[in-house]
């Protein structure tokens, strides 16, 4: 297990290479950039922006006379050209795209992302401000769908084909199906004040006396917060563990093992929870980590929208539709990282479970 450790552990700096490689060449053939982004609210679709980039425009212009400006970029016609020049410094778009490239993996081996375009931050600062609110969501609305769905779908499995299974299956499905967005709507509408209850919170993950309140108080205030949006997460998340908990104890439960436990009078419980359960838990211990992830990174993006939660999906999102490229890239390098982390550990985790397993000969 420790030369399989050892291999996944130098294949990371390599896997994180292709990530970043292939996004930077993403990015450069995709349209528009910050410079056009900019020269977008200059000319007038952001009336601040505007005022700030005219300010830069007073700082680099060396005559009054600029005349207007003949570049390739959307939205620069009667846009200075010492202003352009001055945006495309400012953004590095100066130097060709290898020497950009090259700077940005020398940075990265020093986990140097660099500072945001358009906030006085860097990188690293940026997501340690909004990585506690996405681990908030991530980490309960995970919690809270294994402690459902583990438990269903074994009772689903001991049940198969009654009644209580074709409701159930009914009800999970259609939890399945229906948009995260409009769920999160029907939470708000009848239980945030939108027309019926005001229940819980409408946005935010704290109150703004949070400093006021007692420890209790504060634990008591956080977990008002978070529970719709972590309720609005573990739905869309409820079906695919328990279906695949419960065919996998129907699996285990239809082997010659099992069928001869039953046979000597070994009692049920037993039978599952003494055999059954280390034997089919190994491909739900599998789906630990991509089932983080996408509750950490993913599933929560409109949920941090729609609830105004500062967290890194709704910082992705803005920096996507910023072209704020230097946060796009960090936040894809932490979460490639994060990733490739937590499916090692859950490969650790196999072998733990059952000791057979061995990875070195994969």
């Amino acid at each position: 297990m420790r030369q399989y450790i050892l291999k996944r552990l130098l294949l990371i700096p390599f896997t994180l290479w292709g990530i970043i490689t292939v996004n930077f060449a993403i990015i450069q053939l995709a349209p528009g950039g910050p410079v056009d982004y900019v020269l977008a609210q200059y000319r007038g679709m952001n009336t601040d922006a505007k005022s700030a980039v005219t300010a830069t425009a007073e700082v680099h212009e060396q005559s009054s006379s600029s005349s207007s400006s003949s570049s390739s970029y959307v939205g620069a016609q009667g846009v200075p050209e010492d202003l352009i020049k001055a945006l495309e410094q400012q953004f590095g778009f100066d130097k060709p795209w290898y020497y950009r490239y090259g700077k940005m993996l020398k940075d990265y081996l020093c986990f140097d992302f660099g500072r945001s375009y358009y906030r006085d931050k860097t990188i690293l600062e940026l997501i340690k401000e909004r990585m506690p609110v996405s681990i908030s969501l991530g980490l309960w609305s995970t919690l809270l769908i294994y402690l459902i769905a583990i438990p269903l779908g074994i009772r689903k499995a001991q049940r198969d084909g009654s009644s209580f299974d074709t409701l159930s299956s009914f009800f999970i499905v259609i939890g399945s199906a229906m948009p995260v967005f409009l769920l999160a709507v029907f939470f708000i509408v009848f239980f945030a004040g939108g027309v019926y209850w005001q229940w819980f919170p409408l946005r935010g993950l704290i109150s703004d006396n949070w400093d006021a309140l007692t420890l209790f108080g504060k634990i008591k205030d956080y977990f008002w917060h978070i529970t719709l949006p972590v309720l609005t997460m573990s739905v869309g998340g409820l079906a695919g563990l328990t279906m695949l908990t419960k065919n996998s104890f129907l699996d285990e439960l239809s082997k010659q093992y099992v069928l001869t436990a039953k046979a000597k009078g070994v009692p049920a419980r037993k039978i599952l929870y003494g055999h059954v359960f280390r034997n089919a838990m190994l491909i739900i211990i599998a789906g630990f980590p991509s089932l983080l992830i996408k509750m950490l990174f993913t599933g929560s993006l409109l949920i941090e929208v729609i609830f105004s939660l500062n967290g890194l999906g709704l910082l992705g999102y803005e920096a996507i539709t910023t072209r704020d490229y230097l946060v796009v890239f960090g936040t894809l390098y932490i979460f490639g990282l994060l990733g490739l982390v937590l499916k090692l550990l859950s490969d650790i985790t196999y072998t733990l479970v059952d000791p057979r397993i061995n990875f070195e000969k994969v």
